[in-house]
C-alpha cells in the first residue's frame, strides 16, 4: 500500500477531495463493501476506485439537482454499502444537505425515522432498488421525489462539485436519543474537514498510511466521519461492512482487520466484550493481528475491564495492548473530541466512590472494593476542553467534576429549526470569561481532567440523586451485571424515578435483560433480584426500589446501539414491564 501525496492546499469539501483523489490517484482503491450473504459468507469484496467514485458521485450529483433546489435535504435511506457513500458525498457535490438516515425496518426505530423525516422535511429521498418498494410504502404520505441510487447511469450528467462555501450545511446528524428526542445537528463543509483531520492527526494517520475497516452504521457520526469523511480527505482505501454481518459472526470483522496491513478501526465497548467472548479457539487460529495500528473505543464509559478481556482473548494473535485507544465525542462537535494515541498505555484511574458522588475525584487504591476503575480518553484533537460547574458556568479546576464544555472548528452551528436550544447548547459562556473566552459547546457529559487526561465519568441528564449524593447510573449497572449470570452484559438500564411522599430524592430502578443462552423458566428471579439489590446495596451503600428481568431486546435502545436509559423509564413508569417484575 502506498502513501498518498497530500493535496498542496487543503480543500474546504468533501467533493473537491473526491475530484482530487480521482485525478492523482484515479486507479488507486477508495472503498471496499464486504458483502456477507450467507451465514458462513467469507465476504464478497466490491470496490470504487478514486475514478470511479468521482464518476458515480458526479452523476448522483446531476440527478440530485435536477429534483432539488439548493439548500433543500435529502434522506439517505439506503442500507450499508456503496450506494450510501456515493449517496452522502453526491448530495453536497449537488449543492445539497445530506441527512444520513437508515431504511424502513430497522427494529424498533421506524418511529424515529418517521419523526426525523418529519422535522429534517427532505424534498428527496435517495435509496436502492431492492428497497424501493418499502421506502415507498414508507414515504407514501410524505411529499418526497424518490431517487433510487443504483439505477441513476453514469451519463446522467457530469457535475462539478458546487462552488464551496465552508461555511454552508453539509449534512444534518441527527442525534441517536439516548437522553432526548432526536434533534439534527447542522455540520458545516468546514467542520467535518477539520473533524476529519483531527481524527487522522490523533490517531497518526495524517502522515503515514493506513486503512479504515469499519463495520458501524454509516448513519451514525462515529461511522461516517471514520469510514468516510477521513479517508477521502486523506485518500485512504475504506473497508466497510454491515453492522449485523458483524452482529451475525465477529470474526468477520477480526479477519478483516487481519486482512489489511496498518488498520485503524472503531467500535463500542460492547462490541470488544462480545468479541472476547464469541469468537471461537477455531476462528482465531487463522488470525494475526500485529498489523493493527489502533482500535478506537468511543464508548461512555470505556470501561478498563473490557480492554483487558479484549487483548487477553487475542494477545496469541499478535495483538498489541497499546492499540487500544479510548476516545470521546459526541454529534454537536461531529464527532471526535478528545483521544488516546495509538502506542500508549491504557490510563487508568482509580477514584474513591463517595468522593465521586460528591463531585471530587480522588485517587484511592485499585484493589479496594468501594474504588471506582475510570479510563482516560487522552488529550483533545486539534481543539478545546473545559469543564463547567453546569449551573453557575464557573471555570473548575482539575480533579472538579463538571461539565465538559467543548470549542473548536469541528463543533456544529447548532441544532436544525431549534434557535433556542442551539444559543443554550452552543453558545455557552463562562462566568468570569478571561480565561476561557468565546461561545463554548455544553456536552451534557460529566467529567474532569486528571494528569491531562479527559476523565467522562457519566451524562448529565442521566445522573441519579438520592438523598443529595450523585450516582452514575453505567456505575449501577457495571455492579449489577456482574451480580448474576443471567443478567445479561450491556443490556441494563438503572435509573431514578419519583419517590413518593417523604422519600428524599429519587428512587432507584435497574430493568436488566437475561442472557440469551438461559431460558427465563430456568432463573430464579427472586434470587437474581436479591443478589442484585445486596450487590448494589454493599458497593453503593444504595436500596434498589426494583429489579426487573426482562427478555432479550426487551431494553430499548438508539439507533447508535447504546441502551435509551430514557426510554426504558418511560416505558418501566408506563407500566410496559409490570409483567416481568422480579421483586
Amino acid at each position: 500500500m502506498h502513501s498518498r501525496p497530500q493535496p498542496a492546499i487543503p480543500y474546504r469539501t468533501l467533493p473537491e477531495y473526491v475530484r482530487h483523489w480521482a485525478r492523482i490517484a484515479p486507479d488507486h482503491r477508495a472503498f471496499t463493501f464486504v458483502d456477507h450473504p450467507g451465514p458462513h459468507s467469507r465476504g464478497v469484496h466490491r470496490t470504487l476506485t478514486w475514478k470511479r467514485l468521482d464518476t458515480r458521485v458526479r452523476a448522483l450529483a446531476a440527478r440530485l439537482a435536477e429534483e432539488a433546489g439548493p439548500g433543500e435535504r435529502v434522506a439517505l435511506l439506503c442500507p450499508q454499502g456503496m450506494e450510501y457513500v456515493t449517496a452522502f458525498l453526491a448530495t453536497p457535490a449537488a449543492g445539497l444537505v445530506a441527512v444520513p438516515l437508515y431504511p424502513p425496518g430497522l427494529r424498533g426505530h421506524d418511529d424515529r425515522l418517521a419523526a426525523v423525516l418529519a422535522d429534517a422535511r427532505p424534498a428527496v429521498v435517495v435509496t436502492t432498488s431492492p428497497l424501493l418498494r418499502e421506502v415507498r410504502a414508507f414515504c407514501a404520505d410524505i411529499p418526497v421525489r424518490i431517487v433510487v441510487a443504483d439505477e441513476v447511469p453514469d451519463a446522467a450528467g457530469d457535475r462539478p462539485p458546487a462552488a464551496p462555501d465552508e461555511t454552508a450545511i453539509a449534512y444534518l446528524q441527527y442525534t441517536s436519543g439516548s437522553t432526548r428526542t432526536p434533534a439534527g445537528v447542522e455540520i458545516t463543509h468546514a467542520n467535518v474537514v477539520a473533524n476529519a483531520r483531527q481524527a487522522l492527526g490523533a490517531y497518526g494517520a495524517d502522515t503515514r498510511s493506513v486503512t479504515l475497516v469499519g463495520w458501524l452504521p454509516l448513519y451514525h457520526d462515529m461511522g461516517l466521519v471514520l469510514s468516510v469523511a477521513a479517508p477521502v480527505v486523506r485518500g485512504l482505501l475504506s473497508v466497510v461492512m454491515d453492522p449485523g454481518a458483524f452482529l451475525q459472526s465477529p470474526v468477520r470483522w477480526l479477519r478483516l482487520l487481519a486482512a489489511h496491513p496498518r488498520a485503524l478501526s472503531a467500535a463500542p465497548n460492547f462490541a470488544y466484550d462480545y468479541c472476547a467472548a464469541a469468537v471461537t479457539e477455531a476462528e482465531k487460529a487463522d488470525l494475526r493481528l500485529d498489523g493493527v495500528v489502533a482500535l478506537l473505543n468511543g464508548s461512555e464509559p470505556v470501561r478498563p475491564g473490557t480492554a483487558d478481556r479484549f487483548h487477553a482473548a487475542f494477545a496469541a494473535q499478535g495483538l498489541a495492548p497499546e492499540t487500544h485507544c479510548p476516545s470521546y465525542g459526541l454529534a454537536e462537535a461531529t464527532v471526535f473530541v478528545s483521544a488516546a494515541r495509538p502506542g500508549q498505555p491504557l490510563r487508568r484511574f482509580a477514584l474513591d466512590r463517595a468522593a465521586l458522588a460528591g463531585g471530587k475525584a480522588l485517587a484511592a487504591r485499585p484493589d479496594d472494593p468501594g474504588a471506582v476503575l475510570l479510563t482516560g480518553c487522552g488529550t483533545p484533537a486539534g481543539q478545546r476542553i473545559r469543564v463547567a460547574d453546569p449551573v453557575s458556568h464557573a471555570l473548575l479546576s482539575e480533579g472538579e467534576i463538571g461539565e465538559i464544555w467543548v470549542q473548536g472548528p469541528n463543533v456544529g452551528r447548532g441544532y436544525w429549526n431549534q434557535e433556542e436550544q442551539s444559543r443554550r447548547v452552543f453558545g455557552a459562556r463562562f462566568a468570569g470569561a478571561g480565561e476561557a473566552p468565546g461561545d463554548w459547546l455544553r456536552t451534557g457529559d460529566l467529567g474532569t481532567v486528571l494528569e491531562g487526561q479527559l476523565v467522562v465519568t457519566g451524562r448529565l441528564k442521566d445522573l441519579i440523586v438520592v438523598d443529595g449524593r450523585n450516582h452514575y447510573p453505567q456505575d449501577l449497572e457495571a455492579t449489577a451485571q456482574d451480580a448474576h449470570p443471567a443478567v445479561r452484559r450491556d443490556r441494563l438500564a438503572a435509573f431514578g424515578v419519583p419517590g413518593v411522599q417523604g422519600d428524599s430524592g429519587e428512587r432507584v430502578v435497574v430493568v436488566a435483560e437475561h442472557t440469551r443462552a438461559t431460558n427465563l423458566a430456568e432463573i430464579d428471579v427472586p434470587d437474581l433480584g436479591r443478589a442484585v439489590r445486596a450487590a448494589v446495596s454493599s458497593r453503593h451503600g444504595l436500596r434498589l426500589a426494583d429489579v426487573v428481568l426482562v427478555p432479550p431486546g426487551a431494553v430499548p435502545r438508539t439507533s447508535s446501539g447504546k441502551v435509551s436509559r430514557a426510554l426504558t423509564r418511560a416505558r418501566y413508569l408506563a407500566g410496559s414491564y409490570a409483567a416481568e417484575n422480579a421483586r
